[in-house]
């Protein structure tokens, strides 16, 4: 499958770092900017929303949140809430969306429009009342309101704090951080009360992912190891090629780990595991994704996912597909039973027909948001959108499925 390229989705003024989808809203939420620095380059957070017109994908800016001197680096959206990595704090927020509806001007029966109301501002109308017979007709306006929350701190490193990952537990009991000391802290949510913490890794953390029943926590550092806990205690250390003697030792790193359920499966979980090459030679060798059962913690399955760097990864809501994202801004959308690629890597779009589908966002430091679009059902299996932007740097920071009904 060729690469194809079309518009991008959205650009901001700053680079992005995160994106996520409100189930709820359906907006698209994308933050990030340049920190600190006396640069110019403002920090803060956009709610898109997503719109097809005459086939062709765009987003609208609803709302801006700015977040001063702070860019957001990671997040993640519980319910309402955004819990935000900012420097060395999780920042919570959060949002309301709503649609107010706005009088208009009267519009009189004649037609006269603005004159009724001229009308009415200088003296009574035909009929006494100050403005003759008018109907009040209404707009819909769109009103957005993001309020902070509180702020935990969520990484206590003497230099450079930063908080590498953050994430709701589905009950939305629990919110978890990871931190560049190596340290994994959860509290209770919405309390935001330390319930523990520990040091997972010697290294900074990459990513952090908690099971549906709360019972595992799974952590993925630079250290090479991807451990699982059972509160703050280590239950076990993932090793995904003990099968696999040509791959040596500290030859590759986890980078992701995402928990899934399994379509038609009630009782079934899985666990997504992303290795990538510790060290980049000029000929790379490839990235792997491993599938794991995610009660036993046993690799069920691991194949190679090309030679392009692996910079992120997510999963769809039904654990169908997986998504992942590369250093150099392509994007690859998996099938999660089999691990075969449903669409190569492409520059991601161009063209859509109506129908249930799914979407993929992306955002990249080189400020653009991008939507790339696959349709779920068997005839347009292969009908993928493509997206990307001109300039460079492009790695992917981070990407998230939605399901939605395009008409």
């Amino acid at each position: 499958m060729g690469k194809r390229r079309a518009p991008e989705l959205y650009r901001a003024p700053f680079p992005l770092y995160t994106v996520k989808i409100d189930p709820q809203t359906g907006l698209i939420i994308t933050a990030g900017g340049g920190g600190a620095s006396k640069t110019g380059i403002k920090n803060g957070m956009h709610f898109l929303s997503l719109d097809l017109v005459g086939g062709v994908h765009s987003a609208t800016l609803q709302h801006t949140h700015e977040t001063d001197t702070r860019a957001t680096m990671c997040m993640s959206l519980g319910g309402d809430v955004i819990a935000a990595g900012q420097d060395a704090n999780c920042s919570l927020m959060r949002f309301s969306h709503h649609t107010a509806k706005l009088a208009k001007k009267p519009v009189a029966k004649d037609g006269a429009g603005d004159k009724g109301a001229a009308r009415k501002r200088g003296g009574k109308g035909q009929n006494g009342d100050g403005g003759g017979d008018v109907a009040q007709t209404k707009e819909d306006s769109p009103q957005m309101v993001v309020g902070d929350v509180g702020a935990v701190q969520a990484d206590l490193s003497p230099q450079d704090p930063c908080v590498k990952c953050v994430r709701f537990s589905a009950d939305l009991t629990l919110l978890l951080s990871g931190g560049a000391d190596g340290f994994v802290r959860v509290w209770e949510f919405p309390s935001l009360k330390e319930k523990f913490s520990f040091r997972a890794h010697k290294d900074e953390l990459e990513d952090i992912d908690i099971s549906p029943d709360n019972k595992h926590i799974v952590t993925v550092g630079r250290d090479f190891e991807c451990s699982v806990w059972s509160g703050d205690q280590l239950a076990v250390g993932l090793c995904w090629h003990e099968n696999m003697p040509q791959i040596t030792e500290k030859m590759y790193r986890y980078k992701s780990c995402r928990f899934a359920k399994v379509e038609d499966q009630k009782d079934a979980l899985r666990l997504y595991t992303v290795q990538i090459p510790h060290k980049r030679d000029r000929k790379p060798p490839p990235c792997y994704i491993t599938k794991w059962d995610g009660h036993a913690f046993l690799p069920l399955l691991t194949k190679t996912c090309g030679n392009e760097v692996i910079s992120c990864l997510s999963v769809s809501d039904s654990g169908t597909f997986l998504g992942l994202g590369t250093v150099t801004g392509s994007v690859a959308i998996y099938i999660a039973f089999s691990l075969q690629a449903k669409a190569a890597f492409v520059d991601l779009s161009r063209t859509s027909r109506s129908g249930r589908q799914m979407a993929l966002f992306t955002s990249a430091v080189s400020s653009s948001c991008l939507v790339d679009v696959t349709s779920i059902t068997q005839e347009q299996h292969n009908n993928i959108l493509p997206h990307s932007s001109p300039d460079a740097p492009r790695r992917l920071q981070s990407l998230t499925f939605s399901a939605f009904s395009v008409t």
